[in-house]
């Protein structure tokens, strides 16, 4: 499917067909007709499927004497984890051309805004998107942080010290780092933009404005997994600790009856000649030894503070 929009006293609207007024070309998941018609009708060409997915910067960002072409990744939330799907830019004569596999919530939006925004051309919509989707990143990060935020609760609480908190600490990092490449992917490409001799003077300023939020954006990102680190080592300590804990009440239980077990060993000894062998109260004197000495193990332990 392909969508051209043209411009129409200073608001976008959609059209079926290529124009000459044409500023914005928005293709997803394009045929091979609709992509040889774009390339014949605007002199342009267009990305491949495998020069967009490419993770080299230099093909992240190329500039021509006549055009920007740009391959960035759109993050998307499938339930708690998140993925990439690759986007092209291609700018041309102030004309945009995107290229995408799927339908994202970024495009919407803009298209939205561009009735308020009044663009001039490509370059205006291009800068809507990226600083849509500063906004985009910066809401992933928010939610990432609630997350966190809840797992401290619990941990400072005591609660949930189990397998699956440390996979959903695992997963929280993942995410984090998905979300912090991709930010620094539109660092790059923001950078090189204001760089370019073809990038209009008059949006440096929105530019510099962008580069200083993805700044900022990077800043909370690094604290998020830094946080994230300190989580996963404060769980690992606490399940350090109860293990500890554990194997301290086995050993306590196993010194306690290591005398009773002597006691009883000796008396099980079936030699004839026995002081206590005849004894009439030797089988209560027996027990009653054994009792004690695990008493006097006990207060011994409580004595020293080891339990």
């Amino acid at each position: 499917m392909v969508n051209y929009y043209t411009l129409e006293n200073g608001h976008a609207q959609l059209i079926e067909e290529p124009a000459p007024t044409v500023f914005w070309v928005d293709l997803i998941n394009p045929s091979v007709e609709e992509r040889r018609l774009v390339e014949d009708y605007f002199a342009v060409e267009l990305f491949t499927r495998q020069e967009s997915e490419e993770i080299e910067s230099s093909s992240r960002y190329v500039e021509t004497e006549d055009e920007i072409g740009v391959n960035m990744n759109f993050l998307f939330q499938t339930g708690d984890f998140f993925c990439n799907s690759p986007v092209s830019f291609i700018l041309k004569n102030k004309a945009l051309f995107t290229q995408r596999s799927m339908e994202f919530r970024t495009f919407s939006e803009v298209l939205q805004k561009l009735r308020a925004l009044r663009p001039n051309d490509g370059n205006d919509v291009f800068l809507a998107i990226m600083a849509t989707r500063i906004d985009f990143d910066a809401d992933f990060i928010e939610h990432i942080t609630a997350k966190i935020n809840t797992i401290s609760t619990h941990l400072a609480a005591g609660q949930d010290t189990d397998r699956d908190l440390l996979l959903k600490i695992a997963a929280l990092q993942t995410a984090t780092i998905t979300i912090r490449e991709n930010i620094i992917e539109k660092q790059r490409i923001l950078s090189s933009l204001l760089r370019s001799r073809l990038a209009p003077k008059d949006e440096e300023t929105d530019i510099t404005i962008m580069i200083k939020d993805v700044d900022s954006l990077l800043d909370h990102a690094s604290f998020n997994f830094e946080r994230l680190e300190f989580l996963q080592n404060t769980f690992l300590g606490l399940v350090g600790i109860e293990q500890n804990r554990v194997i301290k009440i086995f050993t306590v239980v196993t010194v306690m009856f290591l005398p009773p077990t002597l006691i009883g060993a000796i008396y099980g000894m079936n030699f004839d000649v026995m002081p206590e062998l005849r004894l009439r109260f030797g089988y209560p004197l027996a027990l009653f030894m054994m009792v004690l000495s695990s008493a006097l193990t006990l207060f011994l332990f409580r004595l020293k503070k080891w339990l």
